[in-house]
C-alpha cells in the first residue's frame, strides 16, 4: 500500500493549521468538521512561539505566534480524535524538540515552505525514518534540489519516492491563479524522480482539480468551518466541510474521464468501427477488364470490402467482372 494513496485517490490533507487561533474548543470543531470530510490526514502546525521568531529581532511576530500556541496535552487529544474518527493526524512539527511526544501519532511528517532551509529541522526530521512530505513556497527549483538531496544524505530511506514526496506551493494568502504554476509539479517529477502534489493557496477548489488532472498524488488545502467574518489570512483560502465533500466528488469525476492509458476501441455497440470507417468504392459503373485508376474510385462509409487504407494497392488491378456504381468490391475480382 503506498504512503500516498488516500480514500479517493490522491492523499487528501485538510490543513487546520492555525485556522485555531489559539482556541482549543475552536480547533477540536474544525477538527471534527474535517473529520466529517473524509479526508485522509487533518494537519497542524505544532511550535512555541519563543523556539520559532527570534523575540528580540521581531518581537510582534513572537507575540502573534505565542498566541496561536496549544499546549502538549491539547495537541495530543487533538490527534486522538483523529484516529477515533477514523481520520489520520499530520503536523509541520516546527520544534524537533516535540518529537518526542507526538511522534506516536504520527505516520507522515511535513516540511512547511518556511522550514525548507533549516536545515538541522530536515535532519532531525529525516532520522525519524518515516514518509516527509516537502512544500516549496518561497524557494528557487535549485533549492528544492538541494533540501531533497540534503535529506537523503541523512538518510539514504529518503532515495524512495515512497518516503519523500515535494509539492508545488505558492506562500502568498491568496493567489491568483496564474500564480500557482501547477506546472513546476512536471519539473519536481523530472527533477527528483519523487511522487509530487500541491499545496493550494488560491480561492475555491478549482486549482486542486486541475492539479489531480495533471498528477498530483497529493493534495494539501486549509480548512475551516465557514470565511464569514474571519480576520486571519488563512480562512480566505480554506475550504468547509461541505465543498471537501464536493471535491472528492469532482476528483472522482476526474479519474473517471482520465481513464487508463490502454487505447483501444470502445465504440462496439452499433458496430462503429465499421460504420463509421471507409472502404474502396467504384466511382462509377465499371466494365470487367477496366483497368482501374485513380479517378474510378472512391472511398465510403461503411467499410465493406477493401478497407480505405489499401486504396493504393487497388490502383492499376484488372476488374474480373462488370461492377456498378458503390458495390462493395472485393480482391477476388481483382487482378
Amino acid at each position: 500500500m503506498s504512503n500516498w494513496k488516500g480514500k479517493h485517490g490522491p492523499l487528501l490533507i485538510a490543513e487546520i493549521g492555525g485556522n485555531h487561533e489559539g482556541d482549543f474548543e475552536y480547533a477540536k470543531k474544525l477538527t471534527q468538521l474535517a473529520i466529517e470530510s473524509d479526508v485522509d490526514y487533518v494537519k497542524f502546525q505544532l511550535y512555541s512561539g519563543d523556539t520559532l521568531v527570534s523575540s528580540h529581532e521581531n518581537p510582534d511576530r513572537n507575540k502573534h505566534f505565542k498566541k496561536f500556541e496549544l499546549s502538549h496535552e491539547r495537541y495530543i487529544e487533538l490527534a486522538q480524535m483523529c484516529q477515533a474518527g477514523g481520520t489520520k493526524f499530520m503536523a509541520s512539527v516546527w520544534d524537533p524538540e516535540y518529537f518526542d511526544w507526538i511522534d506516536p501519532y504520527m505516520d507522515i511528517y511535513k516540511i512547511g515552505s518556511g522550514d525548507l532551509t533549516a536545515y538541522p529541522v530536515l535532519k532531525k526530521t529525516a532520522q525519524l525514518g518515516k514518509p516527509i512530505i516537502i512544500s516549496t513556497g518561497l524557494a528557487e527549483l535549485a533549492e528544492v534540489k538541494e533540501a531533497v538531496e540534503y535529506i537523503q544524505q541523512c538518510n539514504s530511506l529518503y532515495k524512495d519516492p515512497e518516503y519523500l514526496s515535494v509539492l508545488q506551493c505558492t506562500s502568498m494568502y491568496p493567489i491568483p491563479f496564474s500564480d500557482a504554476n501547477l506546472n513546476v509539479m512536471e519539473s519536481f517529477k523530472a527533477e527528483t524522480g519523487l511522487v509530487v502534489g500541491y499545496s493550494d493557496h488560491t480561492e475555491g477548489s478549482y486549482a486542486l482539480e486541475i492539479a489531480v488532472a495533471m498528477g498530483a498524488q497529493i493534495l494539501e488545502f486549509h480548512f475551516t468551518d465557514s470565511r464569514e467574518g474571519k480576520s486571519f489570512r488563512d480562512h480566505k483560502v480554506s475550504l468547509t466541510k461541505d465543498e471537501v465533500i464536493a471535491l472528492t466528488q469532482r476528483i472522482k469525476e476526474i479519474q473517471e474521464l482520465q481513464g487508463d492509458a490502454n487505447k483501444r476501441p470502445l465504440e462496439v455497440e452499433g458496430d462503429h468501427v465499421r460504420t463509421f470507417r471507409r472502404a474502396v468504392y467504384p466511382k462509377q459503373d465499371l466494365a470487367a477488364g477496366t483497368v482501374l485508376k485513380e479517378e474510378h474510385l472512391i472511398t465510403l462509409r461503411p467499410n465493406h470490402g477493401i478497407d480505405a487504407r489499401h486504396f493504393d494497392d487497388v490502383i492499376g488491378k484488372e476488374l474480373t467482372e462488370n461492377v456498378v456504381a458503390h458495390q462493395k468490391l472485393d480482391w477476388a475480382i481483382l487482378r
